[in-house]
């Protein structure tokens, strides 16, 4: 937490209102951020300092820091509007006042924008020109044209360009519009009511007009703020970016005058209708353009923190697919005019050998290919072969089986996600990996790997580039990887890393390790061979007590002598296990691993070490390194559907989650074209969140609903019978629905991507968020 400990102020000041916000007692959030401020991490705050923080999660305790990081920020902005209002001699006891309770940053902007410094503009310029006496002279009961005719003459005496009354009147209601557009409860309650009763509005721009695109469903569309999809707003920014959409924030002007008439004076009688120009003039020239930009950057952030959390908790699913184990494993990276690349590893990952065959056409040299396949199998015992699900897949899948089946060979033949495997393959870490190989090779070792241990691969990959997710190009690119990187975080350290066989783009991600210090501890290695214990590692240079307490429990070395380095209790509490041994008459050996011993431990006897330390001792002394993901599953595909042309409506096909977004989850069934089940045909059950329902490389059985060949679209249902157009049932958003025009024609009723969803940012893989299925529920 870099951000967090780069000053050490005192938290106190922000505990009430984090108290307030979070529930949280008092004496967690102390302990929490002091942790936090002392540079340590929040997988290691978790999960080694429960005491402290009385057991609040990875997730509780990164939402502390944000908020805390937000209140910190806030503070030093009012330090200096502060300063800058009180050096031009306005801070009043009532504006510090305000200033001080201000409990956002649009707040403090909105009651520091009168004192800002700013360009020159129609009220300032009506200022300098003495006007300003004549705009108060309007609001002043009983006067009269013929007041104003006289101050007029009066200011004009002398002057070599005297103002006409015409411009002495358009100066006053510059004065007054600006007067209006600065009041920051005026522009709060307007913003309040665009949030509430504004409406999105897009339209095709002209040069775009009678185009098909993918934006066709934005083409004429209307949806009230409060209402509109993260995913919908993005599209439509999207659109506007390309040049194809225009955008606009709307409010009906009579809501907007009623709130201005409410915060101007009323005018002399005489200037009842320059009172009406002048509310007019503020919301149209001032306040909507501004109050829009507001509005569009809140609907962002909301957007933006939605679709980043979503993308989150998919890549923790992706991540923590569960791994094959250690298997000689034949990784097939399929393929149709340049053939299917193979490579060989042993079971630590370690890569031995690689070719190219052609099973398939174009030119099908099959005989040949089961030849190079049956030479592998023998020479280097391969238990598993892995076949990457890109183009080709189910082809060279199905010859492998085919052969499998034909010879008796008891070798696993299966698919592999290969998402992101080509950009590793081009990557720096690949060159550094595998130098003498080209890139293609090691695309087809990528996929290899993803069979043994899906974690360990995947973080040597951007994680935006991995195809979970959506929108991921568009939302704050800073916030996202900030977000990515806790989420890859708290995956291998949740997991645990083998000291002596991770990667050094594994072990960069361990607590307390930078990219630099693990490629240190990988030289060491290299050049020493393994550690033997924990302790050893305080060996490696730059590796201080600060890094090994952050480390420490999260690394695993299988081999070592201790059987307490095997797990994940952590070295300072070595002492206090060797004590339960003793106190029970055994060996280390005797206690760790064994339930029945572990068992018939008093955690009461140990109280002084805390509840939360006990108990997480003694759960981890029943099964100690236990991998916490789930057993590997295996998909088969129906062989006798290859593609999209062999569906039919009515079939149920095996099939695996590959995507999932906020209006539903893309399934493959290896067709070369991932199927959309909408978020209403997830369950029987009504279905708020689509994670509540499926998960990421999950194993379903899908309905096929409908087909559109031509699009290469597939809708499908994983509800127990298939039911096109289900009824909305109690819950589903309706307020939400997006309004179309008369006259315009609704989009097609079901929309998926060309490809695999959002593997690259094209938004042609997005086009299931932009149209019309997911509209009507």
């Amino acid at each position: 937490m870099e951000e967090l400990a780069s000053s050490a102020p005192d938290v106190t000041v922000w505990i009430p209102q984090l108290h307030q916000e979070t529930g949280h007692r008092p004496d967690q959030i102390r302990e929490t951020l002091k942790l936090l401020l002392a540079d340590n991490t929040i997988p290691f705050i978790a999960r080694y300092r429960k005491e402290a923080t009385g057991g609040l999660d990875e997730v509780e305790i990164a939402n502390l820091a944000d908020r805390f990081q937000y209140l910190r920020d806030l503070d030093e902005r009012r330090q200096t509007i502060l300063k800058s209002i009180r050096e031009q001699e306005k801070l009043t006891p009532e504006l510090e006042q305000r200033i001080q309770q201000a409990e956002t940053k649009q707040k403090l902007e909105d009651l520091y924008l009168p004192y800002k410094p700013k360009r020159r503009t129609r009220a300032t310029i009506a200022r300098d020109r003495g006007l300003e006496p004549l705009a108060d002279l309007l609001a002043v009961a009983g006067t009269t044209l013929s007041d104003v005719q006289q101050w007029l003459q009066a200011l004009n005496e002398g002057q070599e360009a005297p103002l006409s009354e015409d411009d002495a009147l358009q100066g006053a209601r510059d004065i007054w519009a600006e007067r209006l557009a600065e009041i920051a409860d005026l522009r709060n309650a307007l913003r309040e009511r665009l949030h509430k009763d504004g409406r999105v509005l897009s339209q095709v721009a002209s040069d775009h007009e009678g185009k098909p695109s993918k934006f066709e469903a934005y083409y004429d569309f209307s949806e009230k703020v409060s209402a509109i999809a993260p995913h919908r707003y993005l599209a439509i920014r999207r659109g506007e970016k390309d040049g194809i959409l225009r955008m606009r924030i709307e409010l009906e002007e009579e809501r907007a005058h009623g709130l201005l008439r409410q915060h101007l004076p009323p005018f002399a009688e005489a200037f009842a209708e320059h009172a009406s120009r002048v509310i007019a003039d503020a919301w149209q020239r001032l306040l909507a353009p501004t109050l829009e930009t507001d509005v569009r950057v809140d609907l962002k952030l909301q957007a933006d923190e939605v679709s980043i959390d979503m993308f989150g908790r998919n890549l923790r699913q992706l991540l923590l697919q569960p791994p094959g184990g250690a298997k000689v494993v034949i990784g097939l990276d399929p393929g149709f005019r340049t053939g299917t690349k193979w490579v060989v590893i042993d079971e630590t990952g370690r890569f031995l050998d690689h070719g190219v065959i052609y099973p398939v056409e174009p030119k099908k040299e099959v005989e040949g290919s089961r030849t190079v396949l049956r030479d592998l199998l023998q020479r280097f015992h391969a238990e598993i072969v892995a076949v990457g699900n890109g183009t080709a897949s189910r082809e060279v899948h199905q010859f492998v089986r085919e052969f499998f089946q034909a010879e008796g060979i008891t070798a696993q033949a299966l698919v592999v996600n290969e998402s992101g495997a080509s950009v590793y393959s081009a990557s720096s870490i690949a060159r550094e990996e595998f130098p003498d190989l080209d890139l293609t090779v090691r695309g087809a070792v990528s996929i290899a790997r993803r069979y043994q241990d899906p974690l360990a691969e995947l973080v040597k990959i951007d994680p935006k580039s991995i195809g979970v997710g959506q929108y991921q190009h568009d939302v704050n690119q800073t916030r996202l990887k900030q977000s990515l990187d806790r989420t890859v975080e708290s995956c291998v350290n949740f997991v645990g890393v083998d000291l002596n066989r991770a990667s050094a783009s594994l072990l960069g991600y361990v607590s307390g390790i930078s990219s630099t210090l693990a490629k240190r501890i990988v030289s060491h290695r290299n050049e020493k061979g393994g550690f033997q214990s924990r302790q050893d590692l305080l060996t490696v240079s730059g590796l201080g007590p600060k890094t090994f307490e952050q480390a420490a429990g999260f690394l695993r070395i299988p081999e070592a002598g201790n059987p307490l380095d095997r797990s994940a209790v952590h070295p300072e509490n070595y002492a206090l296990v060797e004590r339960m041994a003793q106190d029970h008459e055994l060996t280390l050996e005797q206690l760790v691993g064994h339930e029945a011993a572990v068992g018939r431990i008093d955690p009461t006897q140990y109280a002084e070490a805390g509840a939360f330390t006990v108990s997480d001792i003694l759960q981890e002394l029943k099964k100690p390194g236990r991998d916490p993901r789930k057993d590997h599953q295996q998909v088969e595909f129906d062989d006798s559907i290859q593609e999209v042309k062999d569906l039919k409506p009515g079939m149920r096909l095996n099939g695996i989650v590959t995507n999932i977004t906020h209006f539903g989850a893309f399934i493959d069934i290896g067709v070369h074209q991932d199927g959309l089940a909408h978020i209403s045909q997830l369950s029987d059950k009504f279905v708020k969140d689509p994670m509540e329902a499926v998960t990421v490389g999950q194993a379903v059985q899908a309905w096929v609903l409908e087909v559109d060949e031509a699009r290469k679209r597939i809708s499908l249902s994983l509800r127990s019978t298939p039911q096109a157009d289900p009824k909305p049932r109690d819950g589903n958003r309706k307020s939400g629905k997006p309004e179309r025009r008369k006259n315009r024609p609704s989009g097609p009723k079901e929309s998926q991507p060309r490809e695999k969803p959002l593997a690259s940012g094209d938004f042609q893989k997005d086009m299931a968020q932009l149209m019309a299925k997911f509209n009507k529920h």
